[in-house]
């Protein structure tokens, strides 16, 4: 099997990794991009902004992650004071640096510094910031803190494995398949399978130079993509194997 190896006793056992001493945990760091800037949350200037825009966008929003929906400003506002208190969980919002306005969230989420992993939750994307090129610069910025600045070797993306959308972008984002766990939670009164993916550190290279091509402003017409982040990839593929 690759990336195995013997041990004294002919056992296979994992590839050694030299002189590790886990990594630091995420800090409330401000991320910014060409399109957005992810900032860590804050209640008072984001709740508002945030109830308007996943107002807008209705409740079907709210299906497959474990809160919301919210029938008042007061109560999802206490939620964020809650999220901005955390330090086991960093919570972000997604803001459009064109309005300044914030239109989705974001979170570190199950982090273990120990062991060098993390993973995206919270993803909550509003009507304004779907299909746009903040959707995918959000992604891009967080990963990029992740493996770059911390030195993790793992990013995880859970989902409800009914969550057809989830897991297609995911897998538009670069995130791998690695299967789904059975009755893993009651949520909102129901069962819920979770579809695990990931992307671990010897892969963020390639998904790094596909995400920075497809952000590129020759990559864009009128707003427009010219070759999808899927494509871009596979191209990347190709040359790295030359």
């Amino acid at each position: 099997m690759a990336n195995t190896r013997l041990n004294e006793f002919n056992q296979e056992i994992g590839y050694a990794i030299d002189d590790w001493e886990g990594r630091d945990a995420p800090q409330k760091v401000l991320l910014t991009g060409e399109f957005c800037e992810v900032q860590p949350i804050n209640a008072e200037k984001h709740a508002l902004q945030l109830f308007e825009s996943f107002k807008v966008s209705g409740n079907k929003i709210w299906t497959y992650v474990p809160i919301g929906p919210y029938e008042s400003l007061e109560n999802y506002k206490e939620f964020l004071d809650q999220c901005a208190q955390r330090n086991d969980e960093i919570h972000f919002a997604i803001v459009d640096k064109t309005t300044g306005h914030a239109v989705g969230t974001i979170a570190l989420i199950s982090v273990n510094p120990l062991n060098g992993s993390a993973e995206a939750g919270y993803v909550i994307y509003s009507s304004k910031l779907k299909r746009t090129p903040i959707a995918t610069e959000a992604q891009y910025l967080l990963m990029k803190y992740v493996f770059d600045d911390l030195k993790y070797r793992r990013y995880e993306w859970r989902c409800d494995s009914l969550n057809r959308p989830s897991r297609t972008a995911a897998e538009r984002l670069g995130f791998k398949f690695e299967g789904t766990f059975r009755q893993v939670v009651v949520i909102k009164g129901r069962n819920r399978d979770t579809t695990w993916l990931s992307i671990i550190d010897k892969e963020w290279t390639l998904c790094k130079q596909a995400f920075e091509r497809w952000l590129s402003p020759d990559n864009f017409q009128d707003g427009v993509q010219k070759r999808s982040l899927s494509d871009i990839r596979k191209l990347c593929q190709k040359e790295s194997a030359c």
